[in-house]
């Protein structure tokens, strides 16, 4: 038996890499093929059954994939979208899952309970099959922002009344009063402890310089983050989501470039294969569900809930997508001219003071720092805003996925129509991936929405490194004046370090070679003091956001990879 999981994982995973493979060169959906493969694989002969634990699910694979996704997103991002995400993916998702639940309810006869845990199981979208396709087609930067925040956070919100509801079916009553405040503390419990345990992780792992302990913690984390919160009743993976925010946004400061490197690469691996695994999982056990729902219900019964669930699932993604639009393209001018005029007022006064101490100078550059990130973001609200048609693809882009496989799997295996309900949940998951992801790219032709060109991306970043050096050298002062024990460096390090390191980091890769004995000593520690001093600026230009987070993650990579050479001894 045990030989046979590990052929049928050692296959699982050859199809994952062919699916992904595929995906990439034909633009279908890689969930779509996965499903496809999983179903044809049942029908082999001499295939075992599966038998998934749902609790093996909602922890085991659950807190790694959101913690994965979540240590990727730009707090940058996060913080300009963020009221357009909340509403996307809180209160619709709250209202989806309630109105799904209703309807189903009185439509279909389910429990209230039940057909709300449903509605909850059903209205997250998944952005996996989306921004693969908006990468490809190039999609503007801040709808594929939107997309990743909300498929993040409404995951959380949807398992929080996912819980309540199953709560609500084994007492046999649903109270929307109580249903409001196990929300409430659910979100707030989770908050905190996704922050608690997101700096203790960040402060923990720059002590270490042991890169196998650095990945070990990092692997413990979700699970560090999820089992506290839900011990207290709280959103466990909102929890994990907040963890993966706060180790992101810091690892920029507090981690070593390795430590960075090694993170990114074994988190997009561990997301790769779990997702890919749970589509597989999935379409592996469709035939036998949809076998069992027919001892339930009748195949007209399940077609007709598909179809009402799908159909409440589109009128409401898009009235959600349209109605916040539409207030901010009626807004916004005047919002951006108050905000600069607040902006100009402040900085007139800025201006008259006459700081006598050092404390009221700090006070004065804080202030400054938050003037330009007010400007910053207006600036990109005019530049980057979210059209009729951003909003279209946003709407269509409303794709079920990962989370509604997994969560559909933890509903009791003694709930009544429990397979019925998990066949409705994936069938709908399959008609959305069909319906909006095949036709997807289609849209994004047809609209031919604006984006970022490789020239204005190469001039962007070019812009940005040179004010990183400009900032760098305002700190330190001119190279000809650095000393290094005590010593001011040779004219001819000097002359070394213009025109081969700084070079290097405006973009232009060089080697660097010292014969000198001593000069290359010397020539490391001004090339790590300059790379130090140019990643603090980096930092404190990425909290004001006048460019945009590719920019600055291509920076903070390119200054990683700088370190990785110096401290290799390249």
């Amino acid at each position: 038996m045990i030989h046979e999981y590990l052929y049928i994982a050692g296959g699982g995973l050859l199809i994952a890499i062919v699916a992904a493979a595929f995906s990439r060169r034909t633009g279908v959906a890689a969930p779509l093929l996965l499903i496809a493969f999983g179903c044809a694989a049942s029908f082999l002969p001499d295939m075992p059954d599966i038998d998934v634990s749902p609790e093996l699910i909602l922890t085991g694979v659950l807190p790694p994939l959101l913690y994965a996704s979540a240590v990727r997103l730009p707090v940058l991002d996060l913080r300009r979208n963020l009221r357009l995400i909340t509403w996307l993916a809180m209160v619709i998702v709250v209202v989806g899952a309630l109105g799904v639940g209703y309807a189903v309810h009185v439509l279909f006869g389910v429990p209230l309970p039940l057909a709300i845990a449903l509605g909850a199981v059903v209205s997250p979208t998944d952005a996996v099959a989306a921004t693969a396709i908006g990468k490809r087609l190039g999609l503007p930067p801040r709808v594929m922002t939107v997309l990743e925040g909300e498929s993040l956070v409404n995951d959380a919100s949807a398992l929080v009344v996912l819980r309540t509801a199953l709560v609500a079916a084994s007492a046999g009553t649903f109270s929307i009063g109580d249903a409001a405040a196990n929300f409430l503390w659910a979100v707030v419990g989770a908050v905190l402890v996704g922050l608690a345990i997101g700096w203790l992780n960040v402060l923990v792992r720059q002590r270490l310089a042991d890169p196998v302990l650095n990945t070990s913690i990092s692997f413990a984390v979700p699970f560090l983050a999820f089992i506290p919160a839900e011990e207290m009743h709280a959103s466990g993976v909102l929890a994990v989501v907040v963890a993966g925010v706060i180790t992101g946004h810091q690892s920029g400061k507090r981690f070593t470039a390795r430590d960075r490197q090694t993170e990114r690469t074994n988190w997009a691996t561990i997301n790769f294969l779990l997702e890919q695994a749970v589509f597989l999982l999935m379409g592996y056990e469709l035939p036998n569900l949809i076998e069992q729902a027919r001892g339930e219900s009748s195949d007209g019964r399940i077609a007709a809930m598909v179809l009402v669930v799908f159909g409440l699932l589109g009128v409401l993604r898009f009235i959600g997508v349209a109605g916040p639009l539409l207030m901010d393209r009626r807004r916004r001018p005047q919002r951006a001219k108050r905000i600069r005029s607040r902006i100009a007022a402040v900085e007139e006064r800025l201006e008259d003071l006459a700081p006598a101490t050092t404390k009221e100078l700090d006070r004065i550059s804080i202030a400054r720092h938050r003037i330009a990130r007010h400007s910053a973001d207006v600036d990109f609200a005019m530049r980057e805003p979210l059209t009729g048609r951003a909003g279209l693809v946003l709407a269509w882009a409303g794709m079920r996925g990962v989370v509604t496989l997994a969560a559909v799997q933890t509903l009791p295996l003694d709930a009544e129509n429990r397979a019925t309900l998990v066949v409705v949940a994936v069938l709908v998951a399959v008609a959305t991936l069909v319906v909006f992801g095949l036709t997807l790219p289609v849209l994004i032709h047809r609209l031919n929405l604006e984006s970022v060109s490789p020239e204005d991306e190469r001039d962007e970043f070019f812009g940005l490194m040179k004010q990183l050096a400009a900032a760098t050298t305002e700190q330190l002062g001119p190279m000809e004046e650095l000393e290094v024990d005590g010593r001011p460096l040779e004219p001819e390090l000097v002359d070394s370090l213009k025109h081969r390191f700084l070079p290097i980091l405006l973009g232009h890769i060089q080697s660097l070679r010292q014969t000198r004995p001593g000069a290359r000593e010397r020539s490391l520690l001004v090339q790590h003091l300059y790379l130090d001093t140019m990643r603090d600026a980096l930092m404190q230009e990425r909290s004001i956001g006048a460019y945009s987070s590719a920019a600055y993650a291509r920076a903070e990579a390119l200054l990683d990879r700088e370190e990785h050479r110096l401290n290799a001894g390249i």
